[in-house]
């Protein structure tokens, strides 16, 4: 099965970077629509795919660099399921009523069809706020794939969360935003050292992660470590 990051700070050539994260999962579902819809539809393009392609959008948080390129989507896929939390803006989900999507409230952990999933809604906090969060579950022969948006309620809560949903998974790949770009580097340390301990083998951190911590985690990791901006391709 293939991930595919369409929206991301970082391009590969050809690709268009932006402020945002999207990723497709097996050409078919998105987790996360970017900044601005035009540039979305440009790397789905690129890639040789057709918007109305995609059978499902997850909504990590309804943040708008999260959600810009729905908007777009919904208009040209009427009828397409967008899983969010319960605790989304009441904005947001009468836009999407208004779009013509199929909202599905993701109070806990969700499956979308088998092997793939979402863990449902995660409590963070985002400028003294409660923001409601969730990720995305890839099951593969060697593991679980996450996906994360921002990881406001924090990555280490957001893998913790997953390993007691999916007890008997060990986590092979965790890639997405972070938010880390405002911690000190015993912060930094002190994340990287729990998510080995809690049995991470490959990490892939980007967008609001930051620069510093993504070479702490690259250090760390070695070649384990994953370079992720749109047009970047991994095989899970």
């Amino acid at each position: 099965m293939k991930l595919q990051i369409v929206y991301d700070n970082q391009a590969e050539k050809d690709f268009k970077s932006g402020w945002g994260f999207a990723c497709l999962v097996d050409e078919r579902i998105l987790f996360d629509t970017g900044e601005e819809p035009k540039s979305l539809l440009d790397n789905l393009a690129r890639l040789g795919l057709e918007p109305t392609r995609i059978e499902a959008v997850v909504i990590s948080h309804d943040h708008w660099d999260h959600t810009g390129g729905l908007w777009k989507l919904l208009q040209k896929r009427p009828g397409l399921p967008v899983y969010g939390c319960p605790g989304f803006s009441r904005g947001f989900k009468n836009k999407v009523a208004l779009l013509g999507g199929r909202l599905i409230e993701c109070a806990g952990y969700t499956e979308i069809e088998p092997n793939i999933a979402v863990s449902g809604e995660i409590m963070g906090e985002y400028k003294s706020a409660p923001l409601p969060e969730q990720a995305l579950m890839v099951k593969t022969a060697l593991g679980l794939a996450l996906i994360t948006g921002c990881s406001h309620p924090g990555i280490i809560q957001v893998v913790k969360t997953v390993r007691h949903q999916l007890p008997k998974e060990k986590i092979r790949i965790v890639l997405g935003g972070f938010h880390m770009k405002a911690m000190d580097q015993k912060d930094i340390d002190s994340i990287i050292e729990t998510l080995q301990k809690l049995g991470v083998e490959r990490i892939g951190p980007t967008h609001c992660t930051g620069q510093t911590a993504q070479k702490s985690f690259a250090q760390k990791f070695g070649k384990n470590f994953l370079t992720v901006r749109a047009g970047a391709e991994f095989t899970v």
